[in-house]
């Protein structure tokens, strides 16, 4: 299936790469080559995918994508960056980007990321829209509005964030590995992907518990990953 997708690089020749190879893939490509005309891209709403570069002129990549994510443009994003530390990675993470990727990197690696996103976005639009609430205690989760609710209030979560959440609490008691997380909510099995798991892991239980260190909801499964509650 054709989707559109934006490509936000200030880097003219990275972003014809970008685009031909994303072309290859059947999709329809626009490049910008600034934060500013790449925001007002992205929040026209006719894009399935942005691919969004950190580092940009008028606008940087991650103020980009968080006025996006407070415009409520749920536009799934992938960032490019140059930087190699991790905080940079877990902010544009927290900022509610559904993958990064770090420059350099291989074009196979580029299509196996964006195809595992869209492989996402089409599961999602296959997937039942019955209206359904879910409640662990004090933890609520409406799957029509995707809200989560606490006693003190409403919890923001990114949307991966959500898609996570949303996965354990439908299959409460159930044990998962990192890698079947990977495929069922990321939409791939990349190899040495892991840590992002653990990553959400964290900011979830972060927003969700009372105690992060010693969770309610998100518990840890020794020797196999992570499993949710099943204490309603």
């Amino acid at each position: 299936m054709e989707r559109r997708i934006l490509v936000v690089e200030d880097q003219k020749d990275i972003a014809d790469l970008i685009a031909m190879h994303l072309r290859d893939l059947g999709h329809a490509v626009d490049c910008v080559h600034d934060g500013g005309l790449g925001y007002e891209a992205a929040r026209s709403g006719r894009y399935d995918l942005v691919v969004l570069d950190g580092m940009l002129p008028v606008r940087d990549g991650l103020d980009v994508l968080r006025a996006l994510r407070m415009d409520r443009i749920e536009t799934p994003v992938l960032m490019l960056t140059a930087r190699s530390s991790e905080i940079d990675r877990v902010l544009g993470l927290e900022l509610g980007a559904d993958d990064y990727l770090t420059k350099p990197f291989s074009i196979p690696e580029l299509q196996a990321r964006v195809k595992a996103i869209l492989r996402r976005i089409e599961r999602q639009a296959q997937a039942p829209e019955a209206t359904q609430k879910l409640s662990f205690g004090e933890l609520s989760i409406d799957t029509a509005s995707r809200e989560v609710r606490l006693a003190r209030g409403p919890v923001p979560l990114t949307a991966r964030e959500f898609d996570l959440l949303l996965h354990f609490a439908r299959q409460p008691g159930r044990a998962f590995t990192r890698m079947q997380l990977l495929d069922a909510v990321w939409g791939t099995t990349f190899e040495g992907y892991e840590h992002n798991v653990n990553t959400h892991i964290n900011r979830l239980r972060a927003k969700i518990e009372s105690d992060p260190a010693n969770p309610r909801y998100v518990l840890t499964v020794r020797g196999v990953g992570y499993r949710f509650t099943d204490q309603r």
